[in-house]
């Protein structure tokens, strides 16, 4: 069956429908479908256990994030399958979260997930703790006789490095992918969508996350300290770029993962490429 064939014989529309591929997504198939009264966004994926993807875990995250008032509706799901609302919007770029008014807005929709969304959540819940990821998906390299194989036992020191300066975490529930195409304005409030890596994690995860994914400035990286901490502790910008570094080299092995296994037309080579000099100047910063 196609994907076509799998959208038209969803339950939930209202007379004939249009579908048009969504792009942007290197993890999922997607699409947006209009019916006569409403327009929605078709998720198409199974579980990805090499990349520690449950949709079990992306339906309740899903869900908990609407309840919280961060991310859109879910209106059906069946195997393989997810719809969401649609927000009517812009897809934000690097260059849009590093706008001051921007990325104060995404730091409090940042927050706000991450203390908000436990109070909704039902069932059980992932953990994501990114080192275990790296180790992981080091594994699955070797396995796969990977074209990065000489360089994953210096890459695994350094990462159990970053872990041991990282040292006790607080916990929260992290969306753990802020690139910016997750985030969407509608010309009022910002939207948190995608939640395929939702788990448990350190607040400094997604915070990394976001700096790295987005180039932010030394300066643009106190601001989201002092604006999610409030007080920042003397050890806290250290640990904080440990974690930062982890964020770029978990990406980075992400990618690599997905030359070996992903059958989306992608160009993960040179995502690799881009993620690995990512990390080299996070870990330039330490």
């Amino acid at each position: 069956m196609t994907p076509q064939d799998r959208i038209n014989a969803l339950p939930l529309w209202t007379g004939p429908i249009r579908a048009e591929p969504l792009g942007g997504g290197i993890t999922n198939v997607n699409f947006v479908v209009q019916d006569a009264r409403k327009k929605a966004v078709v998720r198409i994926g199974n579980d990805i256990p090499l990349h520690h993807i449950l949709r079990s875990n992306e339906l309740s995250a899903s869900r908990a994030a609407h309840a919280a008032g961060v991310s859109p509706a879910v209106l059906h799901q069946e195997p393989g399958i997810l719809v969401i609302e649609f927000i009517e919007g812009k897809t934000l770029t690097a260059a849009d979260i590093r706008q001051d008014a921007m990325l104060e807005q995404t730091l409090s929709l940042v927050k706000r997930a991450h203390q908000t969304i436990p109070k909704y959540l039902r069932g059980p819940a992932q953990m994501f703790w990114p080192f275990h990821v790296i180790r992981d998906y080091a594994a699955t390299l070797t396995e796969g006789d990977s074209p990065h194989r000489p360089m994953l036992a210096k890459l695994l020191k350094e990462a159990d490095n970053l872990e041991h300066s990282i040292g006790p975490i607080d916990l929260v529930f992290g969306h753990n992918d802020l690139l910016p195409a997750n985030f969407l304005h509608d010309g009022n409030r910002l939207w948190l969508i995608d939640w395929d890596y939702a788990g448990f994690n350190s607040p400094l995860f997604d915070l990394g996350g976001l700096a790295a994914n987005n180039d932010l400035s030394v300066d643009q990286e106190a601001f989201v300290l002092e604006r999610y901490f409030g007080q920042v502790p003397a050890d806290l910008p250290g640990r904080y770029r440990a974690m930062k570094a982890a964020a770029a080299l978990r990406e980075t092995l992400w990618s690599m993962v997905s030359e070996l296994h992903s059958e989306l037309d992608f160009d993960f080579a040179t995502y690799t490429r881009t993620n690995l000099a990512t990390y080299a100047a996070a870990s330039e910063n330490l």
